[in-house]
C-alpha cells in the first residue's frame, strides 16, 4: 500500500474516533452539569431499572420494599461503573487517535494517560460549580484506571492481533 493510502487511512480513523470523542465528551459534561436533585433522580431511575431487569431474569419476585433498598444499595456501584465504562471508552478512543500517528510505547502511552487525567479533572472541577454537586479526586483516580484499561485493551488487542495475523510487531508508518 502507497504512503499517501496509509496517510488517508490513518486521518480516517483519527478523524473517526475524534469525532466519537467529541460525542462522549457531551456525555460526560452533560451527566456532570446535572444538579444533585437531577443527577440523584437518573441514578435512582437506573439502579431501579437494573433491579427490576434482575428480578425478572433470576425469576424472583421481590416485593416493593426489598426492590427499593436494593436499588439503594447498586446506585452507587453503578455511578462508579459509568465513570470507569466512560473513560475507559476515553482511553481507548484517544489511544486510537494517538496511535495512528505514534509507535506503540512510553510516549503513545503518556499522551493517552495525560489526556484522560486533564479531562477527568476538568470533568470535576465543572462539577465544583453545579449546585448540589462537589469535586471527587476519588473519581479522578476511578476515572484514570478507567482510561488505562481501555489503553490496556487496545495494546492487548494490537498485540493479539499481530500475532493472529504473523506480525511481530506493528509500526507505524511516518511520511
Amino acid at each position: 500500500m502507497d504512503n499517501k493510502r496509509v496517510t488517508a487511512k490513518k486521518t480516517a480513523a483519527s478523524i473517526l474516533a475524534a469525532l466519537i470523542l467529541i460525542v462522549l465528551y457531551a456525555i460526560i459534561f452533560s451527566f456532570s452539569g446535572q444538579d444533585s436533585d437531577e443527577s440523584g433522580k437518573v441514578s435512582s431511575y437506573v439502579s431501579t431499572k437494573y433491579v427490576e431487569i434482575l428480578n425478572v431474569w433470576t425469576g424472583r419476585q421481590w416485593t416493593g420494599d426489598f426492590l427499593t433498598v436494593a436499588a439503594d444499595f447498586f446506585e452507587n456501584p453503578i455511578r462508579k461503573t459509568a465513570h470507569f465504562a466512560e473513560y475507559a471508552c476515553m482511553g481507548v478512543l484517544v489511544y486510537i487517535i494517538w496511535r495512528q500517528w505514534l509507535e506503540r510505547g512510553g510516549r503513545l502511552y503518556f499522551i493517552t494517560m495525560l489526556w484522560t487525567i486533564v479531562s477527568a479533572a476538568a470533568d470535576e472541577i465543572h462539577q465544583l460549580f453545579i449546585p448540589g454537586r462537589c469535586g471527587c479526586f476519588t473519581d479522578v483516580c476511578l476515572d484514570t484506571v478507567g482510561a488505562v484499561s481501555g489503553m490496556l485493551f487496545c495494546i492487548l488487542l494490537e498485540k493479539a492481533m499481530g500475532k493472529a495475523l504473523g506480525v511481530r510487531h506493528v509500526k507505524c508508518v511516518r511520511k
